[in-house]
């Protein structure tokens, strides 16, 4: 089991926790939302929780909980620039079907 960063992505939260001045890593999780059933959530942490759950990747901690995990293992988080767009992708390799705008997935 395991949640990851690419080298890109971690370079991005890093210049961003060290922008914020606090920061022990990113939280991913699940929720339930959007036509496909269930949407990713990205925050920072600044404080952990009891029931945590976290992997080290380049340095940096990425938190989960138990339930989000189930959906979300094996993904690898990536910082992408497409033309003149840029942000997180996640490879997950769960994902059987994706909505047509991309905010939504089903397991």
């Amino acid at each position: 089991m395991a949640i990851t960063l690419s080298e890109s992505a971690a370079a991005h939260v890093s210049n961003f926790i060290a922008k914020r001045g606090k920061g022990l890593g990113i939280r991913l999780g699940v929720k339930t939302s959007g036509c496909s059933g269930m949407a990713y959530k990205l925050e920072f942490v600044d404080v952990e929780n009891p029931d945590d759950l976290f992997f080290e990747s380049h340095g940096l901690r990425v938190y989960t909980d138990e339930k989000s995990l189930s959906y979300i293992d094996g993904t690898e988080l990536d910082y992408v620039k497409e033309g003149l767009n840029e942000g997180f992708k996640f490879n997950n390799p769960n994902v059987k079907n994706e909505c047509g705008c991309g905010e939504s997935f089903n397991v």
